[in-house]
């Protein structure tokens, strides 16, 4: 545990599909649904070591269905498309806020790298009989 901030309020913003925080010192982040996921602290996503990582394409429509406390340290949040093993630290996700910019960037960076998209539609296997 360090001593990053605990958020005050905890908002599930459906419509805008972002996760909202606000802590004490009056600042609020807003964390797109597909940041979260493709920034899952799992072990399925970011391995147990970076070079283990598993870049997240095609997740830009992914759905939050459920938020559950964790003890009073972390968030656990259960994604649409069935994973839900990730807790959210608070000084995890405390980083995200503050480094959004970056991170998002980053994950960018990499799909284009790879030649992979945001988009769910475009990631297809191709097969020759």
């Amino acid at each position: 545990m360090t001593d990053a901030p605990r958020p005050i309020h905890i908002r599930l913003r459906k419509q805008s599909r972002v996760l909202e925080l606000e802590y004490a010192n009056e600042q609020v982040y807003s964390l797109s649904w597909e940041y979260l996921r493709v920034y899952s602290p799992s072990a399925e996503v970011r391995g147990h070591h970076e070079s283990q990582a598993v870049l997240q394409a095609g997740k830009q429509q992914v759905g939050v269905s459920e938020l559950k406390p964790v003890g009073h340290y972390a968030l656990q949040i259960v994604f649409d498309d069935g994973h839900d093993s990730g807790l959210y630290a608070w000084d995890y996700l405390y980083r995200l806020c503050t480094q959004k910019a970056e991170l998002w960037q980053a994950y960018l960076d990499d799909l284009a790298e790879a030649g992979a998209s945001r988009e769910p539609d475009t990631q297809v296997l191709h097969f020759q009989p």
